[in-house]
């Protein structure tokens, strides 16, 4: 048996991840078959008429070092959109902060117009002083103005899924989503996400306005926000795992809970670490959607091919 990790070669369709995908009561137009190589992690459905496929795509490492300007290499950041689009990706994850500005703008040069089915997230309300460097505004004033511009940078209408990117201490979040709920009756956005928001935190931000989506830092590693995903789950809400790969390399993760439990199935299934932490997700909950992330073809490829690797009931045991 080739133990050897997937290449770009070895992508393929193969049987649906995990459990069965989340439904809703009307579908949304699909913009790739079914046979797409992202279609293998079969669909989710957000805000009940957004179906998508469970594999998606961050934007975030599309920009400089520090998540602060412009690309290395611009020409192969587009490639990269465009080849995660032909490869079946039909959720795009980014936010204003991600360069300032550099990546929805690479979207935008990339995919525009855009086919039809493509969902394109973004989030608002933190601001950059500098590389690596990240403040919270959630002023009502900042998000509305915020949002605006990412209309403008996306040529957009209408922002699918906008996401409060954290809340701010300083101001109250029903402020701060009193006003993305006002973006949303103007027609301006369609469904409100959030980000880095805990339980209680999330159950007031429903009292605020319809939430459809939560996006926080889970991956096998980290597995801190597993209430909130308890609650997305029975309350069929998406949740969204940034770093959905712990640190590491293709042959080991940092500090993995599970570590050597995902290293041995890594083995067995001939995948690389990063790719079985990528299917670990897929197979944790129907209401996960991954969007890993890169600035490489290469590596694209060999993200999206862990949509085909299905765990099962022992193996997602070993692993917790």
């Amino acid at each position: 048996m080739d133990q050897r990790p997937l290449t770009r070669r070895q992508v393929m369709v193969g049987g649906v991840v995990g459990i069965a995908s989340l439904m809703a009561p009307r579908e949304a137009t699909r913009a790739h078959p079914p046979g797409a190589p992202a279609a293998a992690a079969g669909t989710l459905t957000i805000g009940g008429d957004l179906v998508v496929n469970r594999m998606g795509f961050g934007a975030m490492r599309l920009t400089g070092p520090g998540i602060w300007g412009e690309p290395k290499d611009a020409a192969e950041a587009r490639r990269v959109l465009r080849h995660a689009v032909e490869l079946g990706v039909d959720f795009i994850d980014t936010a204003d902060a991600y360069g300032p500005e550099v990546s929805e703008r690479l979207i935008a040069e990339a995919l525009h117009p855009y086919p039809r089915g493509l969902v394109i997230a973004t989030k608002g309300g933190l601001v950059r002083p500098g590389p690596s460097e990240w403040a919270p505004d959630g002023r009502p004033a900042h998000l509305r103005e915020a949002c605006e511009a990412s209309l403008k940078r996306l040529k957009l209408a209408r922002i699918d899924l906008y996401q409060f990117h954290r809340i701010d201490p300083k101001v109250p979040l029903e402020d701060s989503l009193g006003e993305l709920r006002r973006l949303q009756q103007e027609g301006k956005i369609r469904h409100v996400g959030v980000s880095n928001f805990g339980v209680e935190e999330l159950a007031r931000a429903r009292r605020v306005v319809p939430i459809v989506s939560v996006q926080n830092r889970y991956n096998v590693a980290d597995r801190s926000s597993a209430e909130v995903l308890a609650v997305c789950e029975r309350e069929h809400l998406a949740f969204i795992p940034w770093a959905p790969i712990a640190r590491g390399s293709a042959d080991s993760l940092e500090g993995a809970g599970g570590g050597k439990a995902l290293e041995t199935l890594a083995h067995a299934h001939g995948v690389s670490v990063f790719q079985a932490a990528i299917a670990w997700l897929l197979a944790k909950s129907p209401a996960m959607l991954p969007i890993p992330g890169t600035s490489s073809v290469a590596h694209l490829e060999d993200d999206i091919a862990a949509a085909r690797i299905r765990l099962n009931a022992g193996e997602l045991a070993a692993i917790g």
